[in-house]
């Protein structure tokens, strides 16, 4: 079977020796994965000291981020299991994911929501595909609460990231880096929320490594928000508020696996103001042509942060190995939460049908 024939069919047909599947386990795909490992000839200008940059661009998953990857595999094993029904809290991607992938599947999603707290183009999402959408006078910690005693007392499954099939597809990220760099890159950065994904690709990272398919693992650094930063200040943070929506979470799920991935990797957690994450979003768009949602825009504030002396960093950027090959990943893509750009960008300017007035207000 040829490598496009194995592209083309998703993570699980890409990656199966690795996953807990079987050839009887029914795969639901889009196709996702084989996301573009991006070069940002900029962002390396700027780290210098002949370092290479990449940006792992998880946007142009079939729903437009990450959470792709692991919903295959949670929605696969699902209705390997019998399921005909699947639940998940969420900040908006998750969401997306669990009901396209059931709408796939022909199996009913339900979704629990913080009322007025997810950005309309991810609720879209969720409507259009069908699923069932509650939203709750709570937080996120409060929906993934309820869904975990939903899902000991009912026959639905859970399909958030406490499901361990929901890791095991998103390790999959880290296997693609290691194929197309030759080997697992010095340095790995990545937003924090929920803490699934910084986890994954560790877990990623430590298996090709034993498997022998790598030589080394990358430092992992995480950066969460200012205002959302439980695993920074090594506590539940009650009310997270933050304006990057995929990572408000006060109580992450896979907190101890970040830590471990931390410790293991001599790696650090750290956090990003709203002012540095809306600023390193737009600086991303317009100076290398990658649109991300603001959490994921957290990974490149977070590497701009290293490299400033005054930042108050936790880990500097002079730790870099000279010619390192530093590895940010942006979760989702920019139209998920296009809202918050507004104050950003410049207007559209008015103008009459004449070809001199364009020519006048372009300045030509």
């Amino acid at each position: 079977m040829s490598f496009r024939t194995l592209h083309d069919r998703g993570v699980i047909a890409r990656y199966r020796a690795f996953l807990p599947v079987t050839e009887t386990t029914p795969v639901v795909s889009l196709n996702e994965g084989s996301t573009p490992l991006i070069h940002s000839p900029k962002l390396s200008a700027k780290v210098g000291r002949n370092c290479q940059v990449f940006i792992k661009y998880e946007g142009l998953n079939p729903t437009g981020s990450f959470k792709d990857r692991g919903m295959t595999l949670a929605i696969s094993k699902a209705v390997e299991r019998g399921a005909q029904a699947v639940i998940c809290a969420s900040t908006g991607n998750t969401s997306a994911a669990a009901a396209a992938y059931a709408a796939r599947a022909s199996i009913t999603c339900i979704v629990l929501l913080p009322a007025g707290k997810i950005s309309f183009g991810k609720l879209a999402q969720a409507f259009v595909y069908g699923a069932k959408v509650v939203a709750i006078d709570g937080n996120f910690d409060d929906a993934l609460r309820l869904v975990r005693e939903i899902g000991e007392t009912e026959p639905i499954a859970v399909v958030n990231s406490i499901n361990p099939d929901r890791l095991q597809g998103q390790k999959t990220a880290s296997f693609e880096i290691i194929e197309e760099l030759g080997d697992a890159p010095d340095v790995h950065i990545l937003p924090v929320g929920n803490a699934g994904n910084i986890s994954a690709y560790w877990m990623g990272y430590e298996e090709f490594l034993g498997l022998g398919r790598s030589k080394k693992n990358p430092v992992m650094l995480g950066f969460q928000a200012a205002g959302s930063a439980p695993i920074f200040h090594k506590r539940i943070i009650e009310a997270p508020e933050t304006v990057a929506t995929a990572i408000r979470i006060g109580n992450p799920a896979s907190w101890d696996k970040a830590n471990e991935a931390i410790a293991k990797s001599g790696g650090a957690i750290d956090i990003v103001t709203d002012a540095e994450i809306l600023a390193a979003q737009y600086w991303l768009a317009s100076n290398e042509g990658i649109f991300v949602e603001p959490a994921s825009a957290a990974s490149i504030a977070g590497l701009l942060k290293s490299l400033d002396p005054a930042s108050g960093r936790a880990y500097e950027a002079n730790r870099f190995p000279e010619g390192s090959k530093i590895v940010c990943t942006v979760t989702g893509h920019g139209l998920k939460d296009p809202d918050v750009v507004k104050d950003l960008c410049g207007s559209v300017i008015p103008a009459k049908a004449e070809r001199s007035e364009i020519l006048r207000l372009i300045g030509q």
